[in-house]
């Protein structure tokens, strides 16, 4: 009875596993159109891309009902339980991640002159930054590979870096170029979103690490840090 209860419950995981899947793929299009739409002006792009934020709540909504499913029915315990609260906590951020998409494409149909401006390239490399560090995040915890989450994370400093070049940038874009200090306000809202991003996707990889070793405050600067999580990998 017990082998088959595991079953049944290794089935519903499996299930989880692949709407997990499909949501952080949404989540990784939604950003690479974005970004599309930031670097073109492309409005067509930029009102599929607020399309597809209403397709991830949708899919929130339904990881979510899975959860309650495995909670109620299982009532999991120990890792088993961490991984169901886990995915609860990342599809919260995955769909933030929907929404502040959806803020980007509002303020980068304002932009008009700066669309082949350096700020919006490096606004789009953090954005690319912010899919990759998704990605890893999600087969990190499909997989259970906790060092692929923490690695996850430390992409985390190429975002924030990126971040503190265009502040400098804008400073000096608004002291030289009269048109460019209209559009300011707009790109720096933009990187600021992109950056939020990597926070969502920071916390993502940080409850996949809590999944599987019972804890999320991890610091990634140090190796006894990072060996400890390892170590309670169960």
């Amino acid at each position: 009875m017990v082998n088959i209860m595991r079953s049944r419950f290794d089935e519903q995981l499996k299930v989880l596993n692949k709407k997990m899947i499909e949501m952080g793929a949404e989540c990784e299009e939604l950003i690479a159109l974005v970004a599309k739409a930031l670097l073109n002006g492309d409005v067509e792009g930029a009102r599929k891309a607020k399309e597809q934020g209403h397709e991830i709540d949708q899919m929130e909504r339904e990881i979510e009902a899975i959860c309650l499913k495995l909670l109620l029915q299982q009532q999991p315990v120990a890792k088993d339980l961490r991984v169901i609260s886990a995915a609860l906590k990342m599809i919260t951020d995955m769909e933030r991640i929907g929404d502040i998409a959806d803020d980007i494409t509002i303020h980068s149909v304002m932009l008009k002159e700066s669309r082949s401006n350096v700020i919006v390239d490096e606004a789009v490399k953090m954005g690319r930054v912010a899919v990759s560090m998704l990605k890893s995040s999600i087969n990190a915890y499909v997989s259970g590979d906790v060092e692929l989450a923490l690695n996850s994370c430390r992409e985390d400093d190429i975002i924030d870096d990126l971040f503190d070049t265009v502040m400098k940038q804008l400073v000096e874009m608004i002291k030289t170029d009269a048109k460019g200090a209209d559009e300011a306000p707009d790109l720096l809202m933009i990187t600021k979103y992109f950056e939020r991003m990597g926070d969502h996707t920071v916390n993502i990889a940080e409850w996949v690490v809590y999944a599987y070793t019972g804890t999320r405050n991890i610091d990634l600067d140090s190796e006894k840090g990072i060996d400890e999580a390892l170590s309670c990998i169960l």
